[in-house]
């Protein structure tokens, strides 16, 4: 099973990267683009086929490791 983890900062914490996107989109002249947001993705390769552990597991993994949980959010999507 894969999982795949979309970490991103909380709404409210200054995203000075996308704030240099949006201006570079700005500056090249790319209308209409009225915010950017850059967060990362991880994917996980896991041996297990059971959901509900998978999903238990990494929900450790982004709480322990993954994820800086006071001022990023995460979401979990399991492929089979």
């Amino acid at each position: 099973m894969q999982a795949i983890v979309n970490i991103s900062l909380k709404n409210g914490v200054l995203d000075s990267q996308g704030k240099a996107v949006h201006h570079a989109l700005d500056a090249l002249k790319f209308e209409g683009v009225k915010n950017v947001r850059i967060g990362k993705q991880i994917v996980l390769n896991l041996e297990t086929n059971d959901e509900a552990k998978a999903r238990e597991e990494v929900t450790q993994m982004c709480e322990a490791l993954l994820a800086n949980t006071v001022i990023e959010e995460y979401t979990i999507e399991l492929v089979k």
